[in-house]
């Protein structure tokens, strides 16, 4: 992925966090035990479809109605044994599937035309922006993309098992920053 990365004012880099803290939590959002789950990570659950929450280590992405990604920088052990203390006797769920997916980080000038050679979703910054997560696919391999910043700085959560087609995907996608601009 290194070898791949284009420097310049068409550049753009791929890498991989690896060991990404990530808990699917499934609870009532209006119920007390969202509001105990909120109160834990430090921000209330995000409510609408593309929305984040953060605070401290914690990043919490909306997946459906009720049901959440907890991203951390903290332990997996650690944060689901919390998750599932603040949601106690309630009904919902907290798992680790951390193992489930990896992160790549798709930044630079670039990271949103590489990424529209194969996403159906509109990346313009009028309709998606930093901050927005959403399920949708890249290359034909499903992904949770989130933007994290303006720069523009993409991660994608792909299904490990298609972690390696991605990354070749996008670095195939990427060789075409590398030569002059075509007029």
């Amino acid at each position: 992925m290194r070898a791949a990365s284009v420097t310049g004012a068409r550049g753009v880099s791929l890498t991989e966090w690896p060991f990404v803290t990530m808990v699917n939590l499934r609870v009532d959002p209006g119920s007390e035990a969202a509001d105990r789950i909120g109160k834990t990570l430090g921000a209330p659950l995000p409510r609408r479809c593309g929305h984040t929450t953060a605070s401290g280590p914690h990043t919490v992405v909306w997946l459906g109605p009720d049901e959440w990604l907890v991203l951390s920088q903290a332990d997996a052990p650690t944060v689901a044994a919390e998750l599932r203390e603040a949601l106690g006797s309630d009904p919902g769920s907290v798992v680790d599937v951390s193992a489930n997916r990896t992160t790549l980080e798709l930044s630079g000038p670039s990271a949103r035309q590489v990424l529209e050679k194969g996403c159906p979703l509109d990346l313009h910054p009028r309709a998606f922006g930093p901050g927005r997560a959403v399920s949708t696919t890249v290359g034909p391999v499903a992904v949770l993309l989130w933007q994290v910043e303006d720069a523009p700085t993409y991660r994608l959560f792909p299904r490990s098992s298609f972690a390696d087609y991605l990354a070749r995907w996008l670095i195939d996608a990427m060789s075409e920053y590398r030569g002059p601009v075509v007029p």
